[in-house]
């Protein structure tokens, strides 16, 4: 006999549906309410501390309908990480379905990331006849702050810096309708009841101008440099054909060489600087808006823009404030087909941080702060409760690779394999992010900075002040970097003993190899390669070209690259003519360190080299690449962290693929790798070009030798690679397809960068399996 189905008998069922993830603020109850009701389903849906609960009740097959159109269906910007489907009691003249006030209780759920302008708010702001037209801050489920204007769960507009605006009538009829768009977009208002625009002047004096926008660009035309605020905070902006507005915003900002962030309006406006693909233009277009590297045009050229790199920083705008600034330039035309066509306005557009500190994102600290460096500020008087800088990615030939996770990305969970006590691990010095980590989910925070200057120090405890409130949770551990004079080691010291719980400190390489591990859910053992600039081993020496075996919450070092002297210390890190007196050094060819380097400190540095005086030896990748630079000629003074690697990226891959050295590299005693007879060569190369071709080639080539020698002995077959050499394109994209060709599974970072901005997960992640064990 067959089984009579409950559908057939006209037997309703009832189901409690619990769905946690990114599900506040991205429209995702008005989308239930719709897909219930055209079900002809009854029940409710809420949002909870926890994410979203669902009852529903009607025909079986309906609610199985409806269980697969959930996920299929989802709006753009919902993530589902776990949904848990109950059976619950049927109830009488339950036919209707209702959207329920929101419930408060322990926190389990998210905030959702800013989101760019979404096409139907696009339209209403170019459209003359809505009532949103030209409004800086229309908005919707779709798109729009969220995170940066939240100050705790669940997400309702009280709990928002919206708080402080009263919706009209209008405003208030799309947020109470389920069917529209804007039902519960917490940030909804328009020019009746919203926030609004001002101009203020280089004195913080507000002007009496008709029209903010039509003030800015004509401004801007003229050549000012303009203090704009966005969602995470401000922007210094100015145009980027004008040569001399450029070249003062570097001035007075003090970032002599450092490359600059373009913005233009749409991709047809990247066309004539940089060239970029499919995959890119799906990034740039992406409602997470990162910056993204593109490799610059021979006969494109923006001057004082990006001095010497191979890549341009682009971004398209994500704000209705930063599309009005290129409506207004093109002429205020109707509709949106103006965004089809190539525009000319082309922006920088960087971060208003003055000295390496953090972002500014008050109207009144602009004032004082970019006093000096801004000619004019373009303000407007909704709050911005937490900074966040842009985001910045590469693609690195299967998917974008993280430079600088922020803005539209954060706070959104990773998923770790299994749930564990809630942990807070405090990052390293450079590039610093925190962790904070809830059951089977880490939170790793925007980007925080450098903490050599007590403002981005302050931003830290500002940041973890406010993450562990938004998310409600309060660590039992707190993880840290072995450095005792990191502010980082020593505010989660202070954070431990003043809430009498464990403290533990983590290798920085083990870290960097544990952040991939935590990604994907690896808990091995590898073999992990780690290339980075500095990091204090276990040992109390500085590494950072290490080879690591790691086992969940341990780590053994089984080899490094051949050591260099630091000469003069930390400075050596900023002075590459000084790794390349090192390597002159460790080549026996002291007599040509005078020769060849024209600093007055030559001399002295020859004879502590000789002596051994303030020279610690370090096994660091970073230093390798300044050594090359320096040998080159390419740079023999930092302006920025980085620069000298980046010069010689993109001389490698202005000159293209050469063969690597013969006999470049030495595997001596079977584990130390060294690149002297590499540095030899690249000594008696005359063009630089043809040098950083030839030192990415026998480095990628040595590196892959040494890890796949070493993955036999030790019969490990799974290969993590971490540490912010790794963010070079050209080595990682070389060393990845060598590992593979050998028959070696390779895992990279991929939700973070690979540098120290993903030290925080590492950290944590070793912390929580340390824990278990």
């Amino acid at each position: 006999m067959l089984p009579v189905l409950a559908s057939q008998l006209g037997i309703d069922i009832r189901k409690r549906v619990r769905i946690r993830g990114q599900v506040q603020g991205v429209g995702f109850r008005p989308f239930v309410y719709r897909l219930a009701t055209t079900l002809e389903l009854g029940g409710w849906v809420r949002n909870d501390a926890a994410g979203v609960e669902i009852e529903l009740q009607g025909d079986p097959l309906r609610v199985q309908k409806f269980l697969r159109r959930l996920e299929r269906e989802a709006p753009a910007l919902a993530r589902l990480d776990d949904i848990d489907c109950q059976p619950r009691p049927c109830k009488l003249y339950a036919s209707t379905f209702l959207i329920q006030a929101s419930r408060s209780g322990q926190v389990l759920t998210t905030v959702t990331p800013d989101a760019a302008i979404c096409p139907d708010c696009m339209a209403e702001l170019f459209d003359p006849g809505n009532r949103r037209y030209r409004y800086p801050f229309a908005n919707c489920t779709h798109c729009g702050p969220r995170y940066t204007i939240t100050s705790k769960l669940p997400y309702d507009r009280p709990n928002t810096s919206m708080a402080g605006f009263r919706l009209c009538g209008d405003c208030q009829g799309e947020y109470e309708a389920p069917g529209n768009r804007r039902f519960h977009a917490q940030p909804n208002a328009c020019p009746r009841c919203g926030p609004r625009l001002g101009y203020h002047d280089a004195r913080g004096c507000e002007l009496a101008v008709r029209d903010v926008v039509q003030q800015a660009v004509d401004r801007l035309k003229a050549g000012d440099i303009l203090a704009v605020k966005g969602l995470g905070g401000f922007h210094l902006v100015c145009n980027a054909h004008n040569a001399d507005a450029v070249a003062r915003l570097r001035e007075r900002k003090f970032r002599e060489e450092k490359p600059f962030a373009l913005m233009v309006a749409n991709t047809r406006s990247i066309a004539r600087w940089a060239h970029f693909g499919v995959d890119e233009q799906r990034v740039l277009e992406s409602s997470e808006r990162p910056i993204v590297l593109l490799r610059k045009r021979s006969d494109g050229v923006l001057p004082g823009v990006a001095p010497g790199m191979a890549s341009l920083g682009v971004m398209l705008p994500y704000t209705p404030l930063h599309y009005l600034l290129f409506h207004e330039a093109a002429g205020r035309p109707a509709g949106t087909a103006w965004l089809a066509k190539p525009q000319s306005l082309v922006l920088v557009m960087t971060s208003a941080n003055p000295g390496g500190q953090p972002l500014v994102i008050d109207n009144d600290e602009a004032f004082q702060r970019l006093s000096g460096i801004a000619d004019g500020f373009v303000v407007h008087d909704r709050e911005i409760y937490l900074r966040c800088d842009d985001s910045v990615v590469r693609w690195n030939g299967r998917a974008p690779a993280f430079i600088r996770r922020a803005r539209g990305y954060v706070p959104r969970a990773i998923k770790l394999p299994r749930s564990d006590p809630s942990v807070l691990a405090c990052g390293g010095w450079y590039k610093n992010t925190i962790c904070l980590t809830r059951n089977d989910e880490a939170f790793v925070s925007q980007h925080i900075g450098d903490l050599d200057n007590k403002a981005t120090c302050d931003h830290l405890e500002e940041v973890v002040s406010h993450m562990m409130r938004v998310l409600e949770i309060e660590p039992q551990l707190v993880a840290h970097d072995l450095h005792p004079d990191f502010f980082s080691t020593r505010f989660a010291a202070q954070f431990a003993e003043q809430r009498g719980i464990a403290l533990v400190g983590i290798q920085h390489h083990h870290a960097h190899i544990a952040a991939v591990m935590a990604e994907h859910a690896l808990h091995g053992p590898v073999l992990g390669l780690a290339l980075d600039g500095v990091g204090l081993g276990s040992d109390g020496r500085i590494w950072g070209g290490e080879l690591l075996r790691v086992n969940a919450g341990t780590v053994e070092r089984l080899a490094g690259l051949k050591p260099l002297a630091l000469p003069g210390g930390d400075r050596a890190a900023r002075e590459p003519w000084r790794m390349a007196a090192s390597a002159l050094h460790a080549l026996g060819r002291d007599r040509e360190i005078q020769r060849r380097f024209t600093s007055p400190a030559a001399s002295i540095l020859q004879r502590m080299l000789v002596r051994g005086l303030n020279c610690p030896l370090t096994s660091s990748a970073g230093r390798l690449f300044d050594a090359a630079a320096g040998l080159l000629g390419v740079k023999q003074f930092m302006d920025f962290e980085g620069q000298a690697a980046m010069l010689l990226e993109a001389l490698a891959e202005r000159h293209g693929p050469v063969l690597p050295v013969v006999d470049g590299y030495v595997i001596e005693n079977g584990d130390t790798l060294s690149f002297l007879p590499l540095l030899a060569r690249l000594a008696e190369t005359e063009d630089a070009a043809l040098g950083a071709a030839l030192f990415h080639a026998t480095l990628t080539q040595g590196l892959s030798d040494w890890v796949s020698q070493a993955a036999v002995s030790h019969g490990l077959k799974k290969i993590v690679l971490g540490g912010g050499c790794l963010m070079n394109r050209v080595l990682s994209q070389s060393l990845r397809s060598q590992l593979q060709v050998n028959g070696l599974a390779v895992y990279e970072a991929r939700q973070l960068p690979p540098n120290d901005g993903g030290l925080s997960l590492g950290q944590a992640w070793v912390a929580r399996c340390q824990r278990q064990n």
